[in-house]
């Protein structure tokens, strides 16, 4: 009898070790495990005055080979086998689409209509500074650091976007926790950086275009299809989706029948810039963007879908992103010097960049410095920029390295660069406030921890 019962017992736990390596185990595993770290990393961060999303991206690293393949390889490789990737990357990249969708809701252009002369040329010289030094590092780094294959216009050129790059969601939310969301100088700074994105998504849309199309006219035809794209969304849907809006605007009107629509709209348009060959990324934000401007409707649907994006889905990009890096690579001396020389240029065009561009139009010197420090936080945004790069093959595991260095240093710097503006340059003048009905309300109200 006893020994019926060992047997019945070894082949339970024989049963139960074949089910833990079954995909779907693995897959409930790591997201258990990501979103535990994930939250503990963001937690000490926001207790250090850092935005949340530093956390994440440190947690994600730490999940990866540069601490748990390197510490702890036989745990690593039984949690994240290479045979889970695969599925490990859908999952974060259909995290980043519905990521994306949120971004482009939040855009309000009611908002950029304030100071718009200001509010462009300072943004315009946040990209153009940046881009161009960007271009002109990529030219110092080709020869060395280039994949075989890469053109040094397309090397260049990514080079120059994702040092030009500015975090919209993570510059939105240190806005709202520092008080400076009813000012105008808080208002200015969304501003900018909300036309700084659609210009960098813009530039970095028509770059993918061109990379993937492989000759001169396929790039013609596929820039060519993707204005007709966008233009469409612009004059035909938009109009259609306003006129929805103006009907189902509270959460009792909103059923499931028009979130579905609006979802099937969402992926039709991520799905259209995936078979243009752009990115399924443009297409979700753009989504975004056509979806009706009333607020109260924006914050219904946004609210119905934002804590499962920034929870789940998020951090499981951010571990994946942490798959890729390799803190490791960064012993060799040479890589060392480089990741240097790029943090510098990237603050040095951001930073200045924006802080001069304040100042021309008018800006004191202090608030010239907190929007050039504010400009320079790159966040989550530069990460998926990266992510792009690196799925396009522009981007080699050293400069991928290297760049996500960079992102975190200028994100860490804000806070500090604000706090030390505050303290040591002299103010001149109160700034008036501003009615909050300029700034989406979720922006002020709402706990984005992931931002």
């Amino acid at each position: 009898m006893l020994q019926k019962i060992l047997v019945s017992w070894n082949q339970f736990l024989a049963d139960c070790l074949s089910n833990l390596n079954h995909p779907v185990a693995i897959l409930l595993l790591q997201i258990v495990t990501v979103i535990i770290v994930a939250r503990f990393f963001g937690f000490v961060c926001r207790k250090i005055g850092q935005p949340v999303v530093i956390g994440e991206i440190v947690a994600g690293i730490l999940l990866g080979p540069s601490f748990l393949g390197m510490y702890f390889p036989d745990f690593s490789t039984f949690l994240f086998p290479a045979s889970s990737l695969h599925n490990l990357e859908l999952l974060s990249q259909l995290g980043l689409v519905l990521f994306m969708f949120i971004v482009g809701m939040e855009l309000d252009f009611r908002a950029i209509k304030i100071k718009t002369s200001h509010a462009l040329i300072i943004s315009h010289a946040s990209i153009a500074i940046p881009f161009a030094m960007g271009v002109a590092l990529g030219y110092f780094l080709y020869q060395q650091f280039a994949p075989e294959g890469i053109s040094p216009l397309s090397f260049g050129l990514f080079i120059g976007i994702a040092i030009s790059i500015t975090a919209f969601p993570v510059l939105a939310r240190i806005v709202k926790e520092r008080n400076m969301s009813k000012t105008r100088l808080g208002m200015l700074a969304i501003t900018c950086a909300a036309v700084d994105d659609i210009t960098a998504w813009c530039i970095l849309a028509a770059l993918i275009a061109i990379e993937k199309a492989g000759s001169f006219y396929s790039s013609l035809y596929v820039v060519l299809i993707s204005v007709a794209y966008v233009l469409f969304m612009i004059k035909v849907m938009q109009p259609f989706l306003r006129e929805i809006g103006e009907i189902y605007f509270s959460n009792s009107s909103l059923k499931s029948h028009i979130i579905a629509l609006f979802f099937i709209i969402l992926f039709i348009s991520a799905f259209s810039t995936q078979l243009l060959g752009i990115h399924p990324l443009f297409g979700a934000f753009m989504a975004g963007l056509v979806m009706p401007t009333k607020l109260n409707f924006r914050n219904i649907f946004i609210e119905k879908m934002e804590d499962t994006v920034l929870v789940l889905l998020l951090p499981l990009f951010f571990v994946f992103t942490g798959l890729r890096t390799q803190i490791g690579l960064l012993r060799d001396p040479v890589l060392l010097q480089t990741a240097g020389i790029i943090i510098m240029v990237a603050i040095a065009g951001k930073f200045l960049g924006s802080a001069v561009a304040a100042r021309l139009v008018g800006q004191n010197l202090k608030d010239s410095l907190i929007i050039g420090a504010l400009m320079n936080t790159r966040g989550l945004m530069e990460l998926v920029v990266l992510n792009i790069g690196y799925d396009l093959g522009i981007l080699n595991p050293e400069v991928f390295l290297m760049m996500v260095i960079m992102a975190l240093v200028t994100t860490f710097m804000t806070g500090p660069a604000l706090n030390a503006i505050d303290r040591w340059v002299p103010s001149k003048g109160q700034e008036p406030e501003l009615g909050l009905e300029y700034l989406p309300e979720n922006l002020l109200t709402k706990e984005v921890d992931s931002f």
